[in-house]
C-alpha cells in the first residue's frame, strides 16, 4: 500500500505499509540528486528527513562543487585532464586512493554537472579563479576544477519555502546571504569604491524590501540556493518528501538483500517496502559527540570542538548500515573536513560555531597560539589549518589560537563574526567575542598570551613587508592563498602591517563542517560488507560514503562534488541504466 504525495512533511496513508520503488534518507544534494535522477527514470521515490526542514549541511554550504573538467568552467576558458586529476586525487589520498571510485567519479562527475543542467533546475555559474588548495602539488591547478551554484529566488519554492533550512544567521548581515563569489568583494569595498557603495546600497534596500514584503530575505545564494534548485525539482517531478521522518532500522529479506526501512513519522512508526533499493544520505557523524570523541586527534568535547554541519547529522546512515554488515573504512589521516571555528554569544545564551573560510587569508591577519608564536600559514586552507593547530598541541591541552588583526586590517574587512566598516565593533568586544588591546602588550595581556614573544612575531612580520616573502610561513606564496588575499595589496595581497592601533584578537577552536570517514562502497556507491562484497539493495552517498580523496581536503567543493556525482550514480544504477 502507498501513501499519497504530502510535502508538508507528513504521511497521508494511515497504513504502517508503504512502497515505493527507491527510499532515500537525507534531503541534502547527494540524497536529492539521487531521488530526482531515479525518478527521471520512472521509478517511485520516498525521500525521508529526519529534521523539520530539508537541505541538511547542503543548505548551510557555501554551494561550491570540485568537479574536474566540468563544462561550466571549460566554457569560460579553463583547461583540465582527467591524467592531471586523476595525478592530484592519486597523490592527496596517497594510500588511500581507491582507483575504480576515483575512475568513477572523474567520468561521471562533468556528466552529472551536464545532466543537472539540462534536466532540472540546478544551474551552475564558473569559479575559475578559485584554485585547488594544493594548486603547487602533482595535477593540482590554479583553478578551474570548481564551480558554484547560482542564486535563486526563494519563490521558485513558492508555498513551500518554509520547509527548506535557512543559513545560519552569523553568515548573514541583517538576515541577507552574500553570494560567496565576487558579490562578497563589493562589501569588502563598500566603504572605499562608490560602485561597491552602490552596490551594497541596492542590495541592502532590495533585501529590505523583502522584509516588509515577504518577512524574510528572498535571494537564497550558496547552497541554500542548492537546495532550493534540488526541492523545487523534486517537486515538479513527483518526489515524495516526508519530514520529521528519520530511518530507525534497515529491514532485509531472507537473502539479507536490503528491502525497505522503519521510519519514524509524526503519525507514528511506517514500514516503507522499497522494491529496488535505499540510498543513505545521512550525512555523516558530525554532531555524535560520543563518535567524534573517541576518534579525532584532538579534544572534540563541546567548547573544544565545533560543527558547522546540520545538528541532524548524528552518524544515523552508518549506525544502521553497520547493523546489517556495511563497515567503515578504516585509516584515513583525517576523519573530518577541518575548519578553524569561532564561538559567537547569542541572545538566548548559546554560543554558534562561525567556521573561519577567508578572513584568515586577508592582509594585516596572522594567528598565534598562547606561546604568542605563529604556527601556521594563515591563508593555506581551513582544513590545513586545523591541521597544523592539532600537529603542535598537546592531546592533553585544548586547541585554540588566535586570529590578530589591527585596526585598519579589521575595518577593511572584518573578522570572523565582527564586520567590517561602517559596522561598529563594540557590540563584538562587549560580548567577548572579539578581545581589544590599545597596544600589543595590552592585547597580550588581555589575551593572555605570551607579551614577549607576541611581540617578536609581530615585529618579524611588519619586517618582512617590504620584500612581500613571509620568511616563516610563505603566506601568500600559492595560487589559493593569492585568492583570498586583496589584489589591491601589493607586492603580496595577503600581507599588511600590524601596526594601527587598537590591536584585536579572536579566539578560535578546531572545527569541522562534515565528517570523511564514512561506509565503504564500491564504485557504483552500494555498500559493502565485512567480505568486500555489495550488500544487496543499499546505496550510500554524501558523507554516508567514505571521502573519495581519501581523507584529505583538495578543493572547494569537495564534499558536494563527489555527494551529487555518486547520487548521480546510485540513482541510475538503482534504475537498472548503468
Amino acid at each position: 500500500m502507498s501513501s499519497e504525495k504530502n510535502l508538508s512533511g507528513s504521511v497521508a496513508s494511515s497504513s504502517e505499509i508503504v512502497t515505493c520503488d527507491v527510499l532515500i534518507a537525507g534531503s541534502g544534494a547527494g540524497g536529492m540528486t539521487a531521488a530526482i535522477v531515479a525518478r527521471k527514470q520512472g521509478l517511485k521515490v520516498i525521500v525521508v528527513e529526519k529534521e523539520p526542514v530539508m537541505g541538511g549541511t547542503t543548505a548551510l554550504s557555501g554551494g561550491y562543487l570540485w568537479v574536474p573538467n566540468n563544462s561550466v568552467n571549460k566554457a569560460a576558458g579553463t583547461t583540465d585532464s582527467v591524467e592531471a586529476a586523476r595525478t592530484y586525487l592519486q597523490h592527496e589520498a596517497g594510500n588511500q586512493f581507491d582507483p575504480a571510485r576515483v575512475e568513477t567519479f572523474l567520468r561521471e562527475g562533468p556528466k552529472m554537472v551536464d545532466y543537472m543542467q539540462a534536466n532540472t533546475e540546478v544551474r551552475f555559474e564558473p569559479a575559475v579563479a578559485f584554485a585547488d588548495y594544493h594548486p603547487d602539488a602533482p595535477g593540482g591547478t590554479p583553478g578551474g576544477r570548481t564551480i558554484l551554484t547560482k542564486p535563486v529566488r526563494g519563490s521558485i519554492l513558492g508555498k513551500d519555502l518554509p520547509k527548506l533550512r535557512r543559513p545560519r544567521p552569523e553568515l548573514t548581515i541583517f538576515g541577507l546571504t552574500i553570494g560567496s563569489g565576487k558579490e562578497l568583494w563589493h562589501f569588502y569595498r563598500a566603504t572605499q569604491r562608490i560602485s561597491a557603495a552602490l552596490y551594497v546600497a541596492r542590495r541592502l534596500f532590495l533585501h529590505g524590501l523583502d522584509l516588509v514584503m515577504h518577512g524574510r530575505g528572498m535571494l537564497l545564494t550558496n547552497g541554500n540556493a542548492l537546495s532550493a534548485r534540488l526541492f523545487r525539482t523534486a517537486n515538479d517531478i513527483g518526489v515524495e518528501l516526508w519530514l520529521k521522518s528519520p530511518v530507525k532500522a534497515l529491514n532485509r529479506n531472507e537473502a539479507g538483500e536490503v528491502i525497505g526501512a522503519r521510519i519514524a513519522t509524526p503519525k507514528g512508526e511506517k514500514t516503507i517496502v522499497a522494491t529496488k533499493g535505499v540510498i543513505l544520505a545521512c550525512g555523516g557523524f558530525p554532531q555524535d559527540l560520543v563518535h567524534r570523541t573517541a576518534i579525532y586527534p584532538h579534544n572534540a568535547r563541546e567548547g573544544e570542538h565545533a560543527s558547522a554541519a546540520s545538528p541532524g547529522n548524528t552518524g544515523d546512515g552508518l549506525r544502521i548500515a553497520q547493523a546489517v554488515g556495511g563497515q567503515v573504512r578504516e585509516g584515513y589521516p583525517n576523519h573530518a573536513a577541518w575548519a578553524p571555528t569561532s564561538l559567537v554569544p547569542r541572545k538566548d545564551g548559546t554560543l554558534a560555531p562561525f567556521p573561519h573560510f577567508i578572513d584568515r587569508g586577508k592582509p594585516g591577519v596572522i594567528a598565534v597560539r598562547r606561546d604568542g608564536k605563529r604556527f601556521v600559514n594563515e591563508s593555506n586552507s581551513y582544513h590545513d589549518f586545523v591541521q597544523a593547530l592539532v600537529r603542535v598541541t598537546p592531546r592533553e591541552e585544548v586547541a585554540e589560537a588566535f586570529l590578530i588583526a589591527d585596526h585598519r586590517t579589521i575595518r577593511r574587512y572584518g573578522l570572523g563574526f565582527a564586520k567590517p566598516a561602517p559596522i561598529p565593533l563594540k557590540p563584538f568586544i562587549d560580548s567577548g567575542y572579539l578581545q581589544s588591546g590599545n597596544t600589543l602588550e595590552e592585547l597580550a595581556a588581555n589575551v593572555g598570551i605570551d607579551a614577549r614573544n607576541f611581540a617578536e612575531t609581530v615585529r618579524r612580520w611588519n619586517d618582512d613587508l617590504p620584500s612581500g616573502k613571509d620568511s616563516a610561513f610563505g603566506k601568500g606564496s600559492t595560487a589559493y592563498n593569492r585568492f583570498h588575499g586583496d589584489p589591491e595589496v601589493q607586492p603580496n595581497p595577503c600581507m599588511a602591517p600590524i601596526s594601527t592601533g587598537p590591536f584585536y584578537a579572536l579566539r578560535v577552536i578546531p572545527g569541522d563542517i562534515g565528517t570523511f570517514t564514512g561506509l565503504q562502497t564500491d564504485e557504483l556507491a552500494r555498500v559493502l560488507d565485512g567480505s568486500g562484497k555489495p550488500i544487496g539493495g543499499l546505496y550510500a552517498v554524501g558523507n554516508d560514503m567514505a571521502s573519495v580523496a581519501g581523507g584529505n581536503y583538495v578543493g572547494g567543493g569537495i564534499t558536494l562534488g563527489p555527494a551529487m556525482t555518486f547520487g548521480y550514480v546510485a540513482g541510475r544504477h538503482v534504475a537498472g541504466v548503468v
